[in-house]
Parts: C-alpha cells; structure tokens; sequence
C-alpha cells in the first residue's frame, strides 16, 4: 500500500465518481479557449481536480483591468501573455497537470486542428461569432462543450453537444459587439460563479459522470446570488 498522500482522496470518495472518475480525469484532455475571467477558474479547478491535460488558447496580453476577475494573474504579470502567466501559475497549483499553450486566435480556418484531440472544449471566450466557431468545430469532432458567458450582473452556463447545439439557443445574425468582458463592466465575483460552474460541467464530462447541463440554459443574477434553469429544446438537424 503505498505511503504517498493522496489530493483527490475526498474526490474518490464521491458516490457516483470513485477511483475510475479519478482516473479518467488523470487521462483526459480539455482545451480552454480564453483564459479571462471564466478561463481563469475554469482552468484552477480543472487541474486542481486532476485532469491530466489542458490546453490554453488566448492571443492576449495580462492588463491591469484584468486583475479584480482574472484570478490567475497579479500586479506583476500585466503585459504578459495570459498563457503563459496561467501556466506558471498552474504549474505551481498543480504540478502534475500538462499545460500546452496557443497563442493563435481561433477562426474558422484553425479551431478544428486546435480542438481535435480533445475530450471536452470549455469555451471562456466573449464574442458570439468566436463562440459559433469553436462550437461548430466540436461539434463536428463530436467534442461537446461547456459554455458560460458573463456580462454585467449576470451569467449564463450549458453545456453544447450532439443534441443541443448553440445556434438553437442564440440564433444569428449577431448583433455588433460593443460590449464584452474585456470592454463592458462586470462583477468580478460572478466571473467565479459561472467559472466554476463550466469547470464542473467540463470535469464530469470528461469523467463520464452524467448528466450534465446539456438541454438547460442556467442563468444567474450577480446582485441576487439566484440561479434559475431554462429548458432548451433539442436540436432539430433537418432545419
């Protein structure tokens, strides 16, 4: 028996997960595409809880804004790759876990060669027409995706797969994005609300633990601490 301590022990213990949840997680690899304010925690619990490899893809530079929701960095990671200022940061958090980076921008020409491997995609980015390339790419790698948005005082979280697909709940065309997350105001708090809440969703699907938040659209008001669910319909692949 060995003698070593084990972190995940109070996961394992977990009725429904065990020790093979533990050990999918040690051998699944999920890609985080942003890594602001959902990127951030999303990706400390993800390897915190022991998957085995993640992936991060962010083009941008750490500033000072950044700081009261992107709870990876500090005061001096400012002008610093986001990538690799969470991977140093990750690294000491949980050293066991593999940290590979991109610094490229996902379009419509790369995102399938980026996700392609991958067992989930969590999807931390603010645009919509980002967000309809990475969905479109998972989807046709059979990749589902946990999803999470933040604007203002409310967050929003699902998980995109087979049978539920992102055009059915925001169908386009998309309106100018004059706000996002980077741009707009946002309680820093919520960013850690809907951060961990796909961080869950990412860890069970990777662990095959069911269900998951495919088919409703959870929906939470900053100021209330209030969550509410939404049902979605399934999608309809002859429309």
């Amino acid at each position: 028996m060995s003698s070593t301590p084990d972190p995940f022990v109070r996961q394992r213990g977990l009725t429904g997960f065990g020790a093979p949840g533990q050990e999918a997680l040690a051998a699944a690899r999920v890609a985080i595409v942003g890594v602001g304010g959902l990127g951030c925690p999303a990706a400390q619990y993800l390897a915190a809880a022991g998957v085995g490899s993640l992936t991060l893809i962010d083009a941008d530079h750490v500033s000072i804004t950044n700081l009261h929701r992107q709870i990876l960095f500090g005061p001096d990671d400012i002008g610093r790759l986001k990538v690799d200022a969470a991977r140093e940061a990750l690294g000491r958090l949980a050293p066991g876990c593999s940290v590979t980076v991109v610094t490229d921008r996902l379009d419509a020409a790369t995102a399938s060669a980026v996700l392609s491997g991958h067992d989930v995609v969590v999807d931390a980015t603010d645009t919509m027409p980002v967000r309809r390339v990475i969905e479109a790419a998972a989807h046709a790698a059979g990749i589902p995706v946990a999803w999470g948005a933040v604007l203002g005082w409310h967050g929003q979280v699902t998980v995109f797969d087979d049978t539920h697909r992102l055009d059915d709940v925001f169908p386009g065309p998309d309106a100018v994005d004059l706000e996002t997350c980077d741009g707009g105001a946002v309680w820093g708090p919520l960013c850690g609300q809907v951060g961990s809440a796909m961080a869950s969703e990412a860890a069970r699907l990777a662990a095959g633990v069911a269900p998951s938040l495919a088919g409703t659209l959870a929906i939470v008001d900053g100021r209330t601490g209030r969550w509410r669910d939404v049902a979605l319909a399934p999608h309809d692949g002859g429309r």
